[in-house]
This record gives C-alpha cells, sequence and structure tokens, in this order.
C-alpha cells in the first residue's frame, strides 16, 4: 500500500511548508535554505530556471527524497518523520511519470485507487469522478500508449487526486502541452483551488502561472530570491508605478500639469499619451487623475503599467546556473 487515504482534520495551519529547507549534492547547495508557506485553497507558483532547485524541493515535499537539514511539512505533518500520512494527504504529479503500453485508462487509475487503499463503493465513486472531472470518460477504455501528450497529463493529475487529497503539487504539467490542452488544465487547477485543495505548481510558461497563481515564489541556484504577490514583489522592486494617460487633446498641457505635482517623475510624452511614474499608492494616482479633471483635460484612459510576471522574474533573477 502507497499511503492511508485521507481523513479531514480541523488543522488551520499553512498546508505546506518549507522551513531552512537544504539539499547538496557534493559541493552543489540544490536547495539553500529555502522558507514558505502555502495556506489552505491558494495556488503557489514555483518559478526558477532549470536547475534552480524547484523539482529537488518539490520532491522532498513529496516525500520521495530526504533533505539534508531542515523541514518540509504537509498539513503540519514532517514528510520526513511521517512520510505513510504525508502521502495520503498529498498528490504528486511529477515531470514525467512511467506508463503502462497494455492498460487503459480506467484500469491505470484503478491500480493506484486500490493501492491508496480504496475499496467498495468509494473506489468506485472516486474513479468516476476522476474520469469525468478529467474528461477522460470517453478514454476511459483506450489503451495509454494511445493517448496525446495533454490526455497523458490528464491521466496523471488524475492519478494524484484518486485518493482525493488535501495537497496537490504540480511539476511542470503543462510541459509540452498544446494552447487549448494548457487552457483546459489551467482551468482545472483553478477549479480545484475553489474547492479548497491547496496547490503547489512549477512551470516554465509564466504568463500561465500569473493567471492561475495566489502567490509565486522565484528560486536560483538552489536560493529563494523572493515571494509574495506578482504585486507585492513589484513593489520591493520599485516602490514607484508607472502611468499611462492617453488624452483626447491638449496633451501639452496635460504634461504640463503632471510634471507640476510633487511626487511625479519621468514624465514622457508621444502624441496623445503621456507616461510617468509615481510612488505607488492609490492616493496619489488619484490626485492627478483629479488635477486633471478639474482643468478639463478630456482623459481617454488613464492606467497602471503594470510589469507582467516575466518582467518580475527577469528582474530578480541573474541567469546563473549551477
Amino acid at each position: 500500500m502507497i499511503a492511508t487515504t485521507y481523513q479531514a482534520t480541523s488543522y488551520a495551519g499553512p498546508m505546506i511548508e518549507l522551513n531552512s529547507l537544504c539539499r547538496t549534492f557534493g559541493t552543489t547547495h540544490a536547495v539553500d535554505n529555502v522558507s514558505f508557506a502555502v495556506p489552505r485553497g491558494s495556488v503557489f507558483g514555483y518559478i526558477g530556471p532549470n536547475g534552480a532547485g524547484k523539482t529537488t524541493s518539490m520532491r522532498i515535499l513529496s516525500t520521495l527524497e530526504l533533505p539534508t537539514s531542515g523541514e518540509a511539512y504537509i498539513e503540519g505533518l514532517s514528510s520526513v518523520n511521517d512520510p505513510d500520512r504525508v502521502r495520503g494527504r498529498l498528490g504528486f504529479m511529477p515531470d514525467g511519470f512511467g506508463t503502462y503500453s497494455d492498460t487503459n485508462c480506467i484500469e491505470y487509475l484503478d491500480f493506484f485507487a486500490r493501492s491508496y487503499g480504496l475499496v467498495g463503493r468509494e473506489r468506485i465513486r472516486r474513479l468516476r469522478w476522476v474520469i469525468d472531472f478529467t474528461g477522460l470518460r470517453p478514454l476511459a477504455t483506450k489503451p495509454m500508449r494511445g493517448l496525446s501528450k495533454g490526455m497523458r497529463q490528464r491521466l496523471c493529475l488524475g492519478r494524484a487526486l484518486i485518493h482525493d487529497p488535501p495537497v496537490l503539487v504540480l511539476d511542470e504539467p503543462a510541459a509540452g502541452l498544446d494552447p487549448r490542452a494548457r487552457i483546459e488544465l489551467r482551468q482545472i487547477i483553478r477549479s480545484l483551488a475553489a474547492e479548497g485543495k491547496t496547490i503547489l505548481i512549477s512551470s516554465h510558461i509564466l504568463t500561465e502561472l500569473a493567471e492561475m497563481c495566489d502567490r509565486v515564489g522565484i528560486i536560483e541556484r538552489g536560493r529563494l530570491l523572493a515571494t509574495g504577490t506578482v504585486s507585492e514583489i513589484r513593489r520591493t522592486l520599485q516602490p514607484h508605478r508607472e502611468i499611462l494617460v492617453r488624452v483626447a487633446a491638449d496633451a501639452d498641457q496635460a504634461a504640463e500639469l503632471i510634471s507640476q505635482h510633487a511626487q511625479t517623475k519621468d514624465v514622457k510624452r508621444v502624441e496623445s499619451i503621456i507616461r510617468f511614474s509615481i510612488e505607488d499608492g492609490d492616493a496619489p494616482q488619484i490626485e492627478i487623475l483629479r488635477l486633471l479633471c478639474d482643468a478639463r483635460v478630456d482623459v481617454l484612459e488613464y492606467s497602471p503599467c503594470d510589469h507582467s510576471l516575466e518582467d518580475v522574474f527577469l528582474q530578480v533573477t541573474k541567469g546563473h546556473v549551477q
């Protein structure tokens, strides 16, 4: 048996927690003093280049590898000291997974359901739910060797969900998928979070992580460089926000008014569009907009030029490898 089935608890702490986690291979620090926590029902994006330490962290969290030092917890249970109970609370979807060419989808899922100790009506109920939730019902009796990459990823996710764990660890689940399959996978992940599951996900497709994650952690050369929402990390890197204003007329007047405000800087105008930086926060932005309206400037657009997750990633990381 892989693990016992999950029994709900009243635990109120973080569902995923890494505390000063370290893993070394000779002189290489694959994971170097990494700490973060993920609350129940949220999606945490784990971002970093190849070799940054993402997969090693996930394998330790999933009880597949031991840390050199530090701790990893699932729902307050140590993945080192209590691995069997952790496995019952965790669904792990690795970057690559083994398949059995002569096994069909329902047989594959049924094998893991039995491994988790599911029996009788409960096993049948979980199999039906997973097959329907992952959209594999039309392919239930199709051999695994005939599945597309997207369907194989859905099957692997179904395997991670078969015992209804509260925590999911997904290592590059969108790798190699076509655009439609990535969109569908993103929708599945958000629906799981809406049901209260806690998800740790790594990906190289940063635009997708930005859309589905509540918070992110950026790791490079084994060290966690930044954690938080994209906006929080951006504010740490750059306390001023860039604003774009597009006016119908009187662009020179608008640019002059904006330049006169004490908290603006780097005011630039190109035809009817004005860009400027201002101290982050709502109040300074409201003051500028009110100033333009009081001067009867016809404002067509007034919006922040927020940095994307890709911008933040490039600012935080240095491109180092190990």
